[in-house]
């Protein structure tokens, strides 16, 4: 493999080191602050590129997991010649997939880098300040400020929060999992007991209902990793007393599944504007998008467009304006059809087989992209800020680490 950068003569271990730190700087801000986030990850974009090797960058490049990525966004930047809407709106398309370059050159760092722990750490010690904040807002009497928008949000939203909590409470019953095997019970325990405040926040405090659909699938998920399908029928059984507990138990969750209920209700009898009205109106629209131009799609950029034309001429619901189809892979049809569709599944794809392998790296890997994947079904996660950085520094950083331990395996190997 080569050992030269793209810019001989300079100091690629200093630079490789300041790239850590502003990596780490990223995990810590990414649940906070958005300004802050956009800085670190430019100082670090500055920093790497002079420092990466070509050779290693090469690598990534070659494999599915950088490969797809870059694919999809060339295809994206090659899709705004067919879009029918002002360069403008082309060029904002296309920034919506500007994030996925970084992938191939964030696993290429963090293959070769020995400080990538410390940004786990980081993101980790970030959500867990995040947790004991928003539980302080949520219960402590008195408080004259109780949140960002909600109570017991003290940062960005309530979407992106749960989406943190998810991750770092099935990551923690992972770690729980080696633990228990090492017979070190204690430590086990408080794992578990940590994991359940994630979660408790999650499902007393204040969540997306898209938090519902997604921590079953990752229970399962968790039982089949530790004990194949006679973990997944045990964590399938898990799963249906504890959501009877919650029923039970949780007001919120009753309020907020009988809400959607009422809502999906009130939609298909009366056509009322709600909430769950807009997510079904707009996902509906989409697919008679797709319909209308199922292979290539409308272009770069073109989904608002698509939904002034369809608003034309319509009252209520019908009426209603979006950029946000609320649908990752509808998202990307819309714009470029069924290419666009495979080339993000292959991508998901290829990140999901990185992570299939054993190791508690491996497994934060695994829950990070299955949760992108469950939630996308939902909302755009990977054109929204937070959580599309959330999933490109998650891949890239676990990734690469899990390549390197790979790597050292197979240098040890006879």
């Amino acid at each position: 493999m080569s050992a030269w950068s793209i810019f001989p003569g300079v100091n690629r271990a200093g630079l490789l080191r300041t790239a850590d730190w502003f990596a780490l700087a990223v995990a810590l801000m990414l649940p906070w602050s958005t300004t802050a986030t956009g800085i670190f990850i430019a100082l670090w974009l500055i920093t790497i590129l002079p420092a990466i090797e070509v050779g290693m960058l090469r690598r990534q490049l070659t494999s599915a997991a950088g490969f797809l990525p870059v694919a999809l966004w060339v295809l994206a930047a090659v899709g705004m010649l067919w879009a029918d809407v002002t360069w403008a709106e082309r060029l904002a398309g296309l920034g919506k997939f500007h994030r996925l370059l970084l992938i191939p050159l964030l696993l290429a760092h963090f293959r070769g880098s020995e400080r990538s722990i410390y940004v786990v750490y980081g993101f980790f010690a970030s959500v867990l300040l995040l947790l004991v904040v928003s539980w302080g807002l949520a219960v402590i009497p008195g408080l004259p400020w109780r949140g960002m928008h909600q109570p017991g949000v003290p940062a960005k939203d309530y979407i992106f929060q749960s989406t943190n909590f998810l991750i770092c409470a099935f990551a923690l019953l992972g770690y729980a999992a080696v633990e228990r095997r090492a017979r070190r019970w204690r430590v086990a325990l408080v794992l578990i007991a940590l994991a359940g405040l994630f979660l408790a926040n999650i499902f007393f405090v204040i969540s997306s209902r898209t938090s519902f659909v997604v921590a079953p699938v990752l229970l399962l998920l968790f039982g089949w990793r530790q004990f194949g399908w006679r973990g997944s029928v045990g964590a399938g059984l898990i799963g249906v007393l504890l959501g009877s507990a919650l029923w039970f138990g949780s007001p919120y969750v009753r309020e907020r599944i009988d809400n959607s209920l009422i809502e999906f209700r009130y939609y298909r009898e009366r056509n009322t504007l709600s909430s769950t009205a807009l997510h079904l109106e707009f996902l509906r629209k989409s697919v008679l998008f797709i319909e209308a131009a199922p292979i290539i799609g409308h272009g770069t950029g073109s989904i608002g467009e698509e939904f002034r034309d369809a608003a034309l001429g319509q009252t209520g619901l019908g009426s209603e304006l979006s950029q946000n189809p609320h649908n990752q892979i509808f998202a990307v049809a819309i714009q470029l059809g069924l290419i666009g569709a495979a080339l993000l599944l292959a991508m998901w794809g290829a990140h999901l087989m990185i992570f299939a392998r054993e190791g508690l790296i491996a497994w934060m890997g695994l829950v990070l992209v299955t949760e992108n994947i469950v939630a996308s079904l939902f909302n755009s996660h990977l054109f929204d800020f937070t959580s599309g950085w959330l999933y490109v520094f998650g891949v890239g950083v676990l990734g690469g680490m899990v390549l390197r331990e790979r790597d050292a395996a197979a240098v040890s190997a006879p």
